[in-house]
């Protein structure tokens, strides 16, 4: 029987993920990769305060370097209200760093000569072939006024947020209005709706501004999901699932959880008083917390997938091997360089086709290597990946409303001042 091209695509990579080590090499020791161990314990102390003073409801850290994990710990509560344990497996809501899986999905077809990275979307998704801009707003009745863009959005624009899409909930009043009158959703939670619906009522809307013209935060991760769904032919979560997920050994990563993994989803916080408490209500954009948990349909791109640490160290890891991991690859070298290279140069925002980079602009900001590249989740996570070094570094917490976002500035401090020997 022949099989159709849509069914070689799931099932070949199926067949190579077989192959993946289940879990990334352990170090005998932190001294075996670079790190003093003693120094590493500063970590202990700054979390377990956190934590103890219920700020923080837990966190799950990891530090890999040299492909071994140099540090991996939990600390606190997966739920503070039971006092259940939080355990380094268990799994988060991980927002926006859904972002950059969603680029490599977009780079991988790329890479099959499916389109060009300054191809007009809307040779591929034709809802978005008259692109508009926002002129006036009126906030009595949230009408609007817009005026045919200059030009179309391109896919790479799309991957360097500069395509004029805003956010709901998060992004600027006129946008969170006009995304709410017209039902298009933030990409966190919203289990009932359908991406492409919400993706061609979305096409229909103004941008911000000019397609290319400046940095925008907003949906545009979303339409690429939409793209790679329609490109490839084959449901996004399933695309995900056999392309990436499984030939990386990244099993615990999902948009909605299976029954058997839902059991070490962590609670979600809010710490608005100044303490952790679970959330029971809705929150961020009036959405169930408990989301991942659900039998959901809506696959977004920007915000909807839930992971491990270790999970997104593969994926980490992946780019810091130049585009394999296990033998096992899924782009070239130079796809991850171009992914790792500047696309806005002549902008503020130092950013590449998913991810945010260390820069000579910026790179006196942090300890990171020039090279270095990263991002967070609404929710508190945050990571980088550092070439220079090969080191990838996680702190997950799962908690909204806090006044210590910065916490994952705090952790690479920690990390790096640890570091004994190594590096270039």
């Amino acid at each position: 029987m022949r099989l159709s091209l849509v069914t070689l695509l799931l099932l070949a990579p199926l067949a190579a993920g077989a192959q993946t080590a289940t879990h990334l090499p352990t170090a005998s020791r932190p001294e075996d990769v670079g790190f003093s161990g003693e120094r590493l314990g500063r970590i202990d102390s700054v979390l377990g305060d956190l934590v103890a003073r219920d700020e923080l409801p837990g966190a799950v850290v990891l530090i890999v370097r040299d492909g071994r994990v140099a540090y991996h710990k939990a600390y606190g509560y997966r739920n503070t209200a039971t006092r259940a344990p939080l355990h380094t497996d268990d799994i988060f809501r991980i927002a926006s760093q859904s972002k950059a899986i969603t680029a490599l999905a977009v780079m991988m077809l790329w890479e099959e000569g499916r389109f060009l990275l300054d191809d007009p979307v809307s040779r591929y998704l034709p809802a978005f072939a008259k692109p508009s801009v926002l002129t006036a707003f009126h906030p009595a009745d949230t009408t609007w006024e817009s005026e045919p863009a200059r030009s179309g959005i391109t896919i790479r624009q799309l991957l360097t947020h500069t395509s004029g899409l805003d956010y709901p909930a998060i992004g600027s009043t006129e946008f969170r209005a006009i995304y709410a009158k017209a039902g298009v959703p933030s990409g966190i939670g919203n289990d009932r709706d359908r991406l492409a619906d919400k993706m061609n009522v979305l096409a229909t809307l103004p941008l911000k501004h000019q397609p290319g013209e400046r940095f925008t935060y907003g949906l545009s991760a979303d339409v690429l999901g939409y793209l790679v769904e329609v490109v490839s032919g084959v449901p996004f979560d399933r695309f995900l699932r056999s392309r990436i997920f499984d030939p990386l050994g990244m099993d615990d990563t999902w948009f909605y959880l299976p029954p058997d993994r839902a059991g070490r989803l962590v609670a979600l916080h809010d710490g608005e008083s100044g303490k952790a408490v679970p959330m029971t209500a809705q929150a961020y954009d009036d959405v169930d917390p408990n989301y991942p948990a659900l039998a959901g349909t809506y696959f977004s791109g920007g915000a909807g997938l839930s992971s491990t640490t270790e999970d997104y160290a593969k994926f980490l890891q992946l780019f810091l091997n130049g585009g394999e991991l296990n033998g096992i690859r899924l782009i070239s070298r130079k796809t991850v360089e171009l992914m790792l290279t500047d696309q806005l140069p002549t902008m503020d925002d130092e950013f590449g086709l998913g991810f945010g980079l260390e820069t000579p602009a910026n790179d006196w900001r942090s300890p990171a290597s020039l090279g270095s590249f990263s991002w967070g989740g609404a929710f508190n996570t945050h990571y980088w990946a550092d070439p220079q070094e090969n080191l990838v570094g996680l702190i997950y917490t799962n908690i909204y409303n806090t006044t210590h976002w910065n916490i994952g500035d705090i952790f690479q401090v920690l990390t790096y001042q640890a570091i004994d020997e190594g590096g270039p």
